[in-house]
């Protein structure tokens, strides 16, 4: 089962900024992972995020493209089936994880 795929503004901002062969592959990573956006450690594709440096972001989950220099920040909503993407990014760890909890912080559906 796919879930469905949503994006905060910002989110679908970010996308924008990137050129066209990063965006096909983020696509790509994201319609993969949206076949099952659970955590790893419950056989799913996403990786759990914590508190990184001074970010709090437990409960939120990534897909890294390490070849890309991609970082994607999602939550899910498991009772609708919702992949809620926050960040999308080609910046560097600690600036993505942070953008991210500054998202969060702003958008009160994502703690739902």
């Amino acid at each position: 089962m796919v879930w469905k795929i949503e994006y905060l503004l910002e989110a679908e901002k970010d996308l924008e900024k990137l050129d066209n062969s990063q965006r096909l592959i983020v696509f790509k990573a994201i319609r993969k992972v949206s076949k099952n956006p659970l955590p790893n450690y419950q056989g799913g594709y996403g990786k759990p995020l914590g508190n990184y440096g001074n970010t709090k972001l437990s409960g939120y989950l990534k897909i890294k493209l390490k070849k890309h220099g991609v970082r994607i920040i999602y939550k899910i909503l498991e009772e609708e089936k919702i992949m809620k993407i926050v960040v999308i990014s080609v910046r560097d760890n600690y600036l993505v994880y942070k953008e991210a909890e500054d998202r969060v912080n702003e958008d009160s559906l994502l703690y739902t």
